[in-house]
Formats: structure tokens, sequence, C-alpha cells
């Protein structure tokens, strides 16, 4: 009321007003017995940072061409002769094909290591030497190769170890024993299109164009698609003096214009060539001897070298498959 004197504050009232104010109690969260602890803080900046960071630098480096992978990044792998998601070293028989496969590619040197490799794990079968045997050859290492031939002579690889041992000798200018090679091979896989193609060249290189008809004529027919075939067979019609029939042959089967002019060269060729001496037989009282003259080799034709650039338009079926360029086990068609 007016007049009476105000009460002056208690000694309590004065500190709550001079007492700075100070930052209030973390709420309690009651625990199990009464107990309290104060709630945990939240995240501090930075971690929330670093926690969106994380994810666009991994994908960013998925965007640039690498991944993550254990903390490392991974680039892409290189490409390889093995089939995506398969392991060669884990199956025995992807582990051959690609073997095959390498060769086909005229990746020899490297089929080498990998024959060592698969025999050290899975064993030396027939067909494991002979591909050793074919990339041997197809390297230039023909004395190393010829005794893996002879030892797979009897077996399921007999007729490819005599294609094998057929162009060794073709392609050391031996053509009387590479035809008789080759023959074996024939009798063996009569039907096989490249043995029989490569049988007839051998007649025609060993002068015998007569013999080299059937051959020749069976392997473009039995496959009409193979330029190797149809090349071998408008040669020997060179060879035979109808050129109004190559032409046909060449013209029916669209060989290009190098192709053409090099078999036309190739025939030359083998018309200057001469012809193999014949065998002369001397008889004695007390023994026989065979003085045989040492074929001659055909002028331009290669042995255990490369293709000439002359004949570099020549399917393989008409040089190559004597020389180290191509591949010379295929498949019966």
């Amino acid at each position: 009321m007016r007049g009476q004197p105000r009460e002056k504050p208690s000694t309590r009232q004065l500190s709550l007003l001079v007492t700075p104010s100070r930052a209030p109690t973390p709420h309690l969260n009651p625990l199990p017995g009464g107990e309290r602890k104060p709630r945990q803080k939240p995240p501090a900046r930075a971690a929330t940072v670093l926690s969106w960071s994380l994810p666009l630098f991994a994908a960013a480096l998925q965007l640039t061409g690498c991944g993550v992978h254990s903390g490392y990044p991974n680039h892409a792998p290189a490409p390889s002769l093995v089939e995506p998601g398969t392991s060669p070293h884990d199956n025995q028989q992807v582990y051959l094909q690609l073997i095959r496969k390498m060769q086909q590619q005229g990746a020899y040197y490297a089929s080498l290591a990998h024959i060592d490799a698969y025999r050290l794990q899975y064993g030396n079968p027939p067909e494991l030497r002979r591909l050793q045997a074919d990339a041997l050859r197809e390297t230039g290492q023909g004395s190393a190769a010829v005794p893996i031939y002879r030892g797979l002579l009897r077996g399921d690889q007999s007729a490819a170890a005599w294609h094998g041992l057929g162009l060794i000798a073709a392609s050391s200018g031996q053509n009387e024993e590479a035809v008789q090679d080759l023959q074996k091979a024939v009798d063996i896989e009569p039907i096989n299109a490249a043995y029989l193609s490569d049988l007839g060249f051998a007649r025609m290189r060993a002068h015998q164009i007569a013999a080299a008809r059937e051959p020749l004529a069976k392997a473009a027919q039995l496959s009409p698609s193979d330029a190797k075939a149809v090349s071998n067979l408008a040669l020997w019609s060179l060879l035979n003096g109808n050129a109004q029939q190559a032409d046909a042959i060449m013209q029916q089967a669209k060989l290009p214009q190098a192709t053409r002019d090099a078999v036309l060269h190739m025939a030359v060729q083998m018309r200057k060539a001469p012809a193999p001496a014949a065998k002369t037989t001397t008889t004695s009282a007390s023994t026989t001897a065979v003085a045989t003259t040492t074929k001659p080799v055909s002028p331009g034709m290669p042995h255990q070298v490369p293709v000439p650039p002359e004949f570099s338009g020549i399917p393989g079926g008409v040089l190559d498959r004597f020389g180290n360029t191509t591949s010379t086990h295929e498949a019966n068609p």
C-alpha cells in the first residue's frame, strides 16, 4: 500500500540477481535403479562431412575407370585370350582350348609356355604333344618337332602327325617324301579338306600334275568356301594348261585381284622349276647301291622362311601351308 515501506530483498534474492546465468543442465535419462546418464552429444560437423565425402570419392573413382577393392583402387584388366568368367588353370578342357586358340591366332611361342604349364598340372596327353610339335614347327624348330610327331604315329593323333611330318619335309624341299607323308594323313582322315589340299599342292611341287587333280577337286568340293582349296585348284588348272578354267574358278570364288595375280605368278615359277631327277640303280656282284640325285628346290618357294613379298597375296593353302606362317592342324569339315 501507498505509504508503506518496501521490504528489502533477502541475501539469496540478491545473489540470484547478480549471479551470471549458466548453461542449463543437460537433460538426464533415467536408468534402472534410479541412475541417470547424460544424453550423447550429436556428431561433430567434420564427421558428417567425411561421411558424405567418402561415397562421393568412391563414385569419382568409378567414373574415372577405377574401383575400390580392400581399400586399393583397381584399374580395368587388360584384354586377355581367356574368356570372361573362366579359369583355364582350373578346367582341363578350357585350358586346352585356350592353347588351341593361341595357335590359331599365331601366338606359337606363348602356346609353348602354356603347354609347359599345362603339362605340370594335368600331364602330357597326346593332343598336347601334337600341339607342342605344331608350335615347334611353326617357330622354325622342325628338327625338334620330328621326334614328337613320330611318337604320335600310333593313336588318335596319327593323321595330324603324318601331316606335320609332310609339311616339314615339304619346307625343306623333300617333295616326294612330303607326298608320301601327306598321303598317309589323307588315308587316315579321307574327308579332311586341309589334308587333301596340302597333298594336292605337294604333288604339284613334285611335278605330279595329273595325280594332284583328285585331292584338289575333293578339297574344293568338300570346302567350297575355303579360299585355300579354291586357289590350289585354280593353280592346278593353270599348270594343266587351262587358263580359262582357272580364271572361272577364281571369279566364281570372288578372289581379290592380288590373289589372282599371285596364283598366276606361282604357276609361272612352278613351270620353270626343273623336274626331279629320276632314280638310277647300279648293280654289282655283291651289293646293290641306289644313288639318288638330290631333288632340286623350286625357285621362289619358301624353306622355313616367311612368304616372299611377291607371293603375299596367295592364300595359305597355296603357299603358306609349307612355310611358317599358318596353323596346319584343322578339324574335319
